[in-house]
């Protein structure tokens, strides 16, 4: 038999369904090219391993609730807690039970071209989402806390179908009359959270650029209108926008120049 080319062998284990055999006998070939294709085949073949393993574990709170009989099972995650400038915005989401996405987690562990791609694949795939906004003047009123728990539960009442039980990220949302649970680092553990909080992320994100056009010189684009060293060299210079929130301690003193 013909002995194939590294081009061949490149198209054969990764454009068709592999059997292990073919990989094991390709480990007597002593070509360079063929040890470096098979080098970096197990390579991606671990890696897709741990993925799945991985998005397995973060199931589990989903399963958990699918055999105490819950079928719409939402997770609720915010963004914007810490920034000194626009709304704090919370996502809810409920998965079907066959949904997967590889690679799903906390949202500041991915990168802004991934976000975007998980988003849109999130929205066409789940059962149904809810957004909840809550701007920054209703943050200097009620606090960053009861902000976010308003968002939360705008989020969570605007899905439809609606939730027969919530998993929430890290935050106790009290008089909520659907069977809950706060999980720590929730956006690391269960993937209906996850979901929730790629969807929070890339909304607030697309709001901060929004306002990154009327007030270019916060640079609110890039830093999501947190307190980077440019952002309160801006207040120094410019004082605060109509966006900021005054409760804010690093504001607080520029009110002056408002």
């Amino acid at each position: 038999m013909k002995k194939l080319t590294i081009a061949q062998i490149k198209s054969l284990i990764y454009e068709q369904q592999v059997d292990p055999t073919v990989i094991n006998s390709l480990q007597n070939d002593k070509r360079k090219g063929v040890q470096k294709l098979l080098q970096s085949f197990r390579k991606q073949q671990k890696k897709e391993k741990d993925l799945k393993e991985r998005f397995a574990a973060m199931t589990q709170y989903e399963r958990r609730c699918r055999q105490e009989g819950y079928h719409m099972i939402a997770g609720v995650d915010e963004v914007g807690r810490g920034p000194l400038a626009g709304p704090v915005v919370a996502a809810a989401v409920i998965l079907p039970p066959t949904f997967e996405l590889l690679g799903l987690n906390d949202s500041k562990q991915l990168s802004e071209a991934k976000r975007l791609e998980y988003a849109t694949y999130i929205k066409q795939n789940a059962v149904s989402y809810g957004i909840g906004i809550v701007g920054h003047e209703q943050i200097d009123t009620l606090n960053i806390l009861q902000a976010t728990k308003q968002a939360m539960k705008q989020a969570l009442f605007s899905l439809k179908p609606a939730a027969d039980y919530v998993l929430i990220d890290a935050v106790t949302l009290s008089n909520l009359p659907i069977p809950h649970q706060s999980i720590n680092k929730g956006d690391e553990r269960s993937i209906s959270i996850a979901a929730a909080s790629i969807l929070a992320k890339v909304t607030r994100d697309q709001w901060m650029r929004k306002i990154h056009q009327e007030y270019p010189m916060y640079e609110f684009a890039s830093n999501m209108g947190y307190g980077t060293k440019q952002h309160l060299n801006a207040l120094e210079k410019y004082g605060i926008s109509p966006y900021h929130r005054k409760s804010f301690s690093p504001v607080k003193k520029y009110l002056k120049s408002e």
